[in-house]
């Protein structure tokens, strides 16, 4: 599959997620804002993947971004961030969502499988209570301690004196 083919909407993306639940499979969801890709994002994806037949990343939009990290951010560009995104071998399929949250994503598209890293606590994840009442699965993988985007953009303004 091309790595533009991957990039879909949140219609097309319900649809998906219902045939392969109609067909006994499972899409793994997880979410985020993927500024600055690092090695600590594809791990948590990598291993994402492995829950499931399918991982789905909903990816928030510049102006999402923006209200949840200040104006400064993002650093990557949407567009960008979903081409990236498509281009990991363990993405099958990468939606945008306007919102600051994707609770109306995940209801439309109704994941088997919610995925969060591990600096989520299992009551604050967005989107769990509806997968669960659907009969699925919501979990939360450990990060990879000491990398983050944040630590990348201090390190880098450190570098530059700044």
């Amino acid at each position: 599959m091309r790595k533009t083919a991957k990039i879909v909407s949140r219609a097309a993306l319900a649809r998906i997620s219902r045939r392969m639940a109609r067909d006994g499979k499972r899409l793994v969801l997880t979410n985020g804002c993927f500024d600055l890709l690092h090695s600590g994002h594809v791990r948590l994806l990598a291993r994402a993947r492995r829950l499931g037949d399918a991982l789905a990343v909903a990816v928030n939009s510049d102006s999402s971004v923006r209200k949840i990290k200040g104006p400064g951010r993002p650093i990557v560009g949407e567009k960008e961030r979903a081409e990236i995104l498509a281009a990991l071998e363990a993405v099958d399929y990468v939606v945008l969502f306007r919102e600051e949250t994707p609770e109306r994503l995940i209801r439309a598209v109704r994941p088997r499988v919610l995925v969060k890293g591990g600096d989520w606590g299992r009551s604050r994840i967005v989107g769990r209570r509806t997968v669960e009442a659907d009969g699925g699965e919501v979990r939360v993988l450990p990060l990879r301690k000491g990398i983050s985007t944040t630590r990348i953009i201090r390190r880098i303004l450190v570098r530059l004196g700044r």
